[in-house]
């Protein structure tokens, strides 16, 4: 029998745009000529909801219970004709289909206001006075979280615009309280869902649906659907995959989870995937099944048995977007946090440059799983093929490369290959803060698009930080920090507060650190989040080592990943999270620098014991002054003009060369004698920017004194080269 898979990401995951397991997925199916299609719930959900008919049902019902509700939801109550009026072209708005609309909601006086109004910042501070439409989208982002408000008081408690009941999905070690919802009454949301679904089933005619659910948010509604097709259509066979049964569901016990689906299947979703539609093409036996959990006789079965590896980077296919309705998510902007914005705006393509993390060594990190401890790195070319195809596929040329680090040589390749094929590429991805990235390869990356990193400098101490066994100091993370922050790239730090052992003086010093960093405008955008203890990671596999306790349910026969667990030699560490998000808080908005850590906390704190000008020591330094063979450049300016001038000084005649360079900003000429003149225009038209190869620097060297040009050493770090490295020559 002929398969046919629909793959389907349950609500919610983003607004603006598609969470790419399911494209991921899409396109490797491509490869193997078989049959799917693919169907974001989430944002049909919001479409569907946020619509003068849906919120027509919103208000129906939330009028029988008004007098039950809030002040707050009854001023939106009370204002519904002028929300009904609004919604569809707000909606169309954040199409970004109607921008001049943005004009008459940032007058003020056209939007319904309720209390996400109150807590408004400074939109002038945040937009400037030229920033209309991204201030406009501010305010309908308000607007919509306004409506939302109401939603969960009034219709549905577990509603959220990138979760749905969250709450039942995290830390479940048991199927119980999640299997109860699960039976209740189907919630307005579900019927929404519901429906949504029935129409796809019956227009697709899928003999899979494979659902995937990163997030615990997501994981009620995956149920839902498989509950309903269950039901409904028993010949159908239901999947679930995504993080979080790689994560969550490695132990699962419970047989009740069947109810729901037929099969879960783990890690690397493209093998296990074409071994399950070969078993239900009657093609493969059970047993032969790749990481997949199904029910035998009313218990829960692991099958591994397939000899068949995992597929290799270069032959999963490229993703495939198709079906998508790309040019309906919703960008919205939220101002806290500047990387967090970037999550909400725009529309990215999603690719991962390597599967894995090459460091794959953080003691907090569940580097034990297949998604972490298996490395492998796709090639540069092979990624930019890919990116020109997505290009040409969905009309975008944002990307978000995935990776859990960035490996930075890949990063360095990838920057190249944009360049020589002159391609317009917008990117951001996660890094380590590695020494090799050094000013002049955060040139580069820029140069080819890069506008952010995100990187965990975690708890800003070298004690923790070896501990943690990061592999960097707070001097490395601070300068490799400055380096991209001095090429007009973001910098957005993860920052961790509470791992085992720490002490409130190392709360503190941490604080002070990363207050200097925001003060210096080295980091831009920050996150504190407190340390959580995962089974997968080196601490949950070996507590004692790090001096905690575990409590409660180490195993239980839903969930298993996030531990309870006791720090007896560290500080109380839940009293300091208020403190630390209020400070960063307004660190993020350039204000609070010059008041004491101590103010930011309603009980007594140690003092920090970082000196003041701690951080601007540590970018004091330059990234290098030598020149050794193990060093490489690269030209990335333009080829100059060359002209030889005379002078007469006393009667004597001298010669100098100029070299011309035309910038994309200025006129910019360097000046030398005539023999190293001539040489270095030779030099850059043979390493002309449509060439961009990387060369050793020891060859250059060779090169040089055999012109008798002198000693290159002296020519590295002389003024007339310090010109040519602010053109476009860099060294790596």
């Amino acid at each position: 029998m002929e398969q046919k898979v629909l793959f389907i990401t349950p609500p919610f995951t983003q607004l603006n745009t598609p969470y790419p397991a399911t494209a991921y997925l899409k396109g490797f199916l491509n490869t193997l000529n078989i049959p799917s299609f693919q169907v974001d719930l989430g944002i049909e959900v919001i479409l569907r909801l946020f619509s003068s008919k849906g919120l027509t049902t919103i208000f129906k019902e939330a009028e029988t219970k008004k007098n039950t509700l809030s002040d707050n939801s009854q001023r939106i109550i009370d204002l519904q004709d002028t929300y009904l009026q609004t919604i569809d072209t707000v909606i169309a708005f954040l199409h970004d289909t109607n921008p001049t609309l943005a004009y008459l909601i940032c007058e003020r006086n056209y939007l319904p206001e309720a209390s996400r109004f109150e807590q408004l910042e400074d939109l002038e501070w945040a937009f400037g006075t030229i920033g209309i439409r991204d201030k406009a989208r501010h305010l309908a982002t308000l607007y919509l979280e306004d409506i939302s408000d109401l939603i969960i008081e009034a219709i549905d408690p577990y509603f959220g615009f990138s979760r749905y009941a969250e709450r039942l999905g995290r830390s479940a070690s048991t199927f119980d309280q999640l299997h109860k919802a699960l039976i209740n009454k189907n919630s307005h949301i579900d019927l929404i869902t519901i429906d949504l679904l029935a129409n796809l089933i019956n227009s697709e005619n899928p003999t899979l649906v494979a659902l995937s659910a990163p997030f615990p948010g997501n994981l009620y509604s995956a149920f839902k659907c498989g509950q309903w097709i269950k039901k409904h259509y028993p010949t159908i066979k239901v999947a679930l995959g995504g993080g979080y049964a790689n994560t969550e569901l490695r132990s699962l016990k419970d047989s009740r989870v069947f109810e729901f689906v037929d099969f879960i299947t783990l890690d690397d979703g493209e093998r296990p995937l074409q071994n399950l539609l070969e078993h239900l093409a009657g093609k493969r036996p059970i047993e032969k099944l790749k990481r997949t959990f199904t029910c035998i006789k009313n218990e829960v079965t692991y099958y591994n048995g397939a000899t068949e590896g995992d597929y290799k980077q270069k032959d999963v296919g490229t993703p495939d977007y198709t079906d998508l309705p790309l040019k309906k998510y919703l960008s919205v902007i939220e101002l806290a946090n500047p990387m967090h914005r970037l999550w909400s705006d725009g529309r990215w393509n999603k690719l991962t440059l390597a599967h894995g993390c090459y460091w794959g060594k953080c003691t907090f990190c569940d580097v034990s799983l297949d998604y972490i401890k298996t490395y492998e790195a796709a090639t540069a070319k092979l990624l930019v093929d890919r990116i020109e195809e997505l290009i040409e596929q969905t009309g975008n040329n944002g990307f978000h490369f995935v990776d859990e680090a960035a490996p930075p040589a890949l990063m360095r390749d990838l920057a190249l290959e944009i360049l020589r094929r002159k391609l317009t590429v917008v990117w951001w991805t996660n890094i380590r803060f590695e020494k090799s990235f050094s000013f002049d390869l955060c040139r580069l990356l820029a140069r080819s698009g890069c506008i952010a990193v995100s990187g965990g400098l975690e708890v800003a101490s070298d004690r923790l930080l070896n501990l943690i066994d990061k592999g960097v100091t707070v001097q490395q993370v601070a300068k490799v920090a400055d380096n991209f922050t001095q090429t007009g790239i973001m910098v957005h730090a993860y920052l961790m507060y509470g791992f085992p052992t720490q002490t409130a003086q190392e709360t503190i010093d941490s604080m002070e650190m990363v207050r200097q960093l925001f003060e210096l405008g080295i980091v831009q955008s920050g996150f504190w989040h407190q340390f959580a203890l995962t089974a997968h990671s080196p601490i949950g596999l070996n507590p004692d080592a790090f001096k905690i306790k575990i409590t409660g349910l180490e195993n239980g026969s839903f969930a298993n990943n996030d531990l309870e667990h006791d720090d007896p030699t560290g500080a109380d560490h839940s009293l300091f999270s208020d403190g630390l998000k209020k400070s960063l808080f307004n660190y993020m908005h350039g204000i609070g620098f010059e008041m004491p850590l101590h103010t930011w906390f309603d009980f007594k704190t140690p003092r920090t014991l970082i000196p003041k000008n701690y951080i601007e020591r540590c970018i004091d330094n330059p990234d290098f002054n030598d020149v050794n063979s193990q060093k490489r450049y690269v030209w990335i300016g333009p080829v100059p003009n060359i002209k030889i001038i005379e002078s007469k000084k006393k009667g004597k005649v001298t010669q100098k060369s100029i070299l011309q360079f035309n910038t994309l900003s200025e006129q910019v000429q360097v000046k030398c004698n005539p023999a190293l003149g001539n040489w270095i225009f030779l030099f850059l038209r043979n390493n002309e920017f449509n060439n961009l190869k990387i060369n050793k620097l020891d060859t250059v060297k060779i090169d040089f004194e055999s012109q008798n040009l002198g000693d290159f050493e002296t020519f590295f770090n002389s003024s007339t080269c310090a010109e040519l490295r602010d053109i476009g020559l860099l060294i790596f």
